[in-house]
C-alpha cells in the first residue's frame, strides 16, 4: 500500500529550481567557469528543460533580476511554455548596486530607498508578464558596526517599504520574505531570523509569508521547529533548499545531514498535501553548484529530495501520536528511524518505469551528449 501510495504521491511533488543555478558562479575570490554554462534566460531555461527531462519533478524555473533580464518578457514566458515549463518566482537583486552599501529598503537616504522600491515594483511587472505568482525578496540589509544605524528606525523604515511593495501586488500574487542571520552584513542584519520575518509578514497581511532557506541559521537550529510553528500559523510560504557545513547555501541538496532534511519533511506533512497542483507551500532549490556540473548537479539534488519525500510518507503518525501522548522518547524516535532507513528506491525506479523516464537519470543525461552539445556551441 505504502508502495503505491509512493508513486501516486510522485505524480504530484514538484520542485523549481533555479535560473541561476545553470550559469558560472564561483566564491568571494574566484568565478569557476563552466564548460557550456548558460549565458541567458533563454539557454537556462533550456537546460532546466533537461533537468525535467531526466527526473519529471520540476514545478518551473525561479528567475533573478536583472541576472535574467530581457525586453521582452511574453517571449520567455512561451519559450518556457514549449518545453513544458513556466517561470516560478521572481527574485529582486538589492545587493550588487553600489548605491546599496548602506542599505536598500532599509537606507536612510529616500532617494536610495524609493531606486530599491522601484526595482521591486519592475520585478512586479516581470511578474505579471510572465505569469509568476511569487515574489521573492531576499534583503541584504544590515550594519557592519556598532552605532552604525538605529535598529528601530530602520526596522519601521523596512516595515514602511515592504507595505508599499506589498500594496501593489495583485490579488493571487504572495510575498515571501527570507531571512538570514548574517552576510553582508556582520554586526546585525535587518531580517536576521524567522521571528522578524513573522512579525514582518504577519503585520503585512495575508498575501505575505516567510520562506525559509536552509543554508540562513546558526549552527544548530532546529529548522524544523521552525517549519512546524510557522506552519500551524499558515505563514510558511516555501524553502530554498540546499545544505551547508559551515555558512550559507553553499552545498548541494541532502549531502549534509539527510536526517535533518527528512524531519522538515516530516513536519511539512503534517500541514501540507507536497503532491498538489499548484503546491500548498513553494518547493524551491537554491544551491551553490561551484565545483558540480550544473545540471547533474540540480538532477542530483531533485533525486534527493524525491527520496526524502518518499522516506517521510513511511512515518506512521498514529502511532508517533500514540507513543507521544504516553512521553514514550525511545519509541517515539524509534517510528522515525524506522521511515528514514527504509529504502524507498525501488519506488522511484518503478514510478520513473511507469513514465518512460530512465531509471538512472543521472546516467542517462551523462550519455545524453547534450554536456558536450552545449560546450561546443556555446564556447
Amino acid at each position: 500500500m505504502k508502495f503505491e501510495l509512493g508513486k501516486n504521491k510522485l505524480n504530484g511533488f514538484k520542485v523549481e529550481i533555479p535560473s541561476w543555478g545553470f550559469s558560472d558562479s564561483g566564491t568571494r575570490f574566484h568565478v569557476f567557469h563552466a564548460p557550456g554554462a548558460a549565458r541567458n534566460v533563454f539557454e537556462r531555461i533550456e537546460d532546466a528543460a533537461q533537468v525535467n527531462k531526466y527526473t519529471g519533478a520540476v514545478s518551473g524555473v525561479a528567475i533573478h533580476i536583472p541576472w535574467d533580464k530581457v525586453e521582452d518578457w511574453k517571449s520567455v514566458k512561451e519559450f518556457a511554455k514549449e518545453r513544458d515549463l513556466k517561470i516560478g518566482s521572481v527574485n529582486p537583486n538589492l545587493f550588487q548596486d553600489e548605491d546599496y552599501k548602506f542599505g536598500s529598503l532599509t537606507n536612510s537616504n529616500e532617494k536610495i530607498r524609493q531606486k530599491a522600491i522601484k526595482h521591486v515594483l519592475e520585478c512586479i511587472d516581470i511578474m505579471r508578464n510572465t505569469g509568476s505568482k511569487v515574489l521573492s525578496l531576499w534583503l541584504p540589509d544590515g550594519t557592519n558596526y556598532p552605532g552604525q544605524g538605529d535598529f528601530a528606525r530602520r526596522h519601521s523604515l523596512l516595515f514602511e517599504s515592504l507595505k508599499e511593495i506589498y500594496d501593489a501586488l495583485d490579488d493571487d500574487m504572495t510575498l515571501f520574505i527570507e531571512y538570514k542571520f548574517f552576510e553582508p552584513a556582520f554586526y546585525h542584519m535587518d531580517t536576521p531570523d524567522w521571528g522578524t520575518a513573522y512579525a514582518l509578514v504577519k503585520d503585512l497581511g495575508e498575501k505575505a509569508k516567510v520562506i525559509i532557506d536552509l543554508g540562513h541559521h546558526a549552527h544548530g537550529t532546529n529548522i524544523e521547529y521552525i517549519v512546524s510553528i510557522l506552519s500551524s500559523r499558515g505563514k510558511l510560504g516555501g524553502f530554498h533548499f540546499n545544505s551547508r557545513k559551515y555558512a550559507d547555501d553553499d552545498l548541494t541538496v541532502g549531502s549534509m545531514n539527510p536526517y535533518e532534511l527528512f524531519l522538515i519533511f516530516v513536519e511539512l506533512n503534517k500541514f501540507f498535501d507536497l503532491s498538489k497542483t499548484p503546491p500548498e507551500v513553494a518547493l524551491v532549490i537554491d544551491q551553490s553548484m561551484n565545483i558540480k556540473p550544473k545540471i547533474k548537479a540540480l538532477i542530483q539534488s531533485i533525486e534527493n529530495l524525491q527520496i526524502t519525500y518518499l522516506k517521510s510518507l513511511f512515518v506512521d503518525f498514529s502511532s508517533l501520536q500514540e507513543c507521544q501522548k504516553a512521553n514514550d522518547v525511545i519509541g517515539s524516535e524509534e517510528i522515525l528511524k524506522d521511515a528514514f532507513l527504509t529504502d524507498v528506491r525501488p519506488i522511484l525506479k518503478e514510478w520513473r518505469s511507469d513514465l518512460g523516464i530512465p531509471l538512472n537519470a543521472l546516467e542517462a543525461f551523462e550519455k545524453s551528449g547534450y554536456e558536450e552539445k552545449i560546450a561546443k556551441e556555446r564556447g
